[in-house]
């Protein structure tokens, strides 16, 4: 299967929610994207909205083979309610060298089947869907937060009162609380790596990376 050799190529195996999804935002940012799906109907639906729509057998070696797998940047195994299919397909996968695999799981002892047989990276959408919606619940201030592991996060922050009007070095967060500032959003502007001297408004939003820790004690200041 050819493909265009320019820009970054992704497969997505399974077209349920996530899968479909998935393959749809990497093609609407403009990637090549080849959808494969064992079920003939869901390769009908979506004929037309990817790169490529193929059904195949993904745990088949040699039908992944044959579809020119090891062309692709990054394989997404988005296989849902299949568990034994979608751990076989990530193991061929895996076993035939593809450069970089993502695979989905719904159980923590999923999770740890696919890092032990060699997934690049494991996703939980579930989970982390639920953890990103029970922050948001929990706290006032928090407007998004994603975990990046068990110890370190990403969260957007409403800047607390005792912030306001206060340059970053100011308000010693770094120093004070072990946590990086990478953006501010004001409104519809971003600023990405506001420098030490940038003033914080009312109602400007802070992108901060850090400890999950001190992430909590940041989001609980007034």
């Amino acid at each position: 299967m050819k493909l265009k050799s320019d820009t970054k190529q992704f497969a997505v195996i399974g077209l349920g929610r996530f899968g479909s999804n998935m393959a749809m935002s990497l093609y609407k940012m403009g990637y090549d994207v080849l959808a494969i799906d064992k079920n003939m109907k869901k390769v009908q639906d979506f004929s037309n909205a990817f790169t490529h729509v193929v059904q195949a057998d993904s745990t088949d070696e040699n039908a992944l083979r044959e579809l020119g797998i090891l062309n692709f940047d990054v394989v997404v195994v988005a296989i849902g309610e299949d568990i034994e299919a979608n751990i076989m397909t990530t193991l061929q996968l895996k076993e035939i060298g593809v450069k970089y695999i993502v695979s989905m799981a719904r159980s923590p002892l999923q999770i740890k089947v696919l890092e032990k047989i060699g997934a690049d990276r494991v996703v939980a959408p579930e989970r982390d869907m639920a953890q990103r919606v029970a922050y948001n619940l929990a706290s006032t201030n928090v407007m998004d937060y994603i975990e990046l592991s068990d110890e370190f996060s990403i969260a957007e922050l409403v800047i607390p009162r005792a912030f306001i009007n206060k340059t970053l070095v100011e308000s010693n967060i770094r120093a004070k609380y072990n946590i990086n500032v990478v953006a501010i959003k004001r409104g519809e502007h971003l600023i990405v790596s506001p420098l030490p001297s940038e003033v914080m408004h009312e109602n400007d939003v802070v992108v901060v990376v850090g400890d999950n820790e001190n992430i909590n004690g940041l989001e609980k200041l007034k």
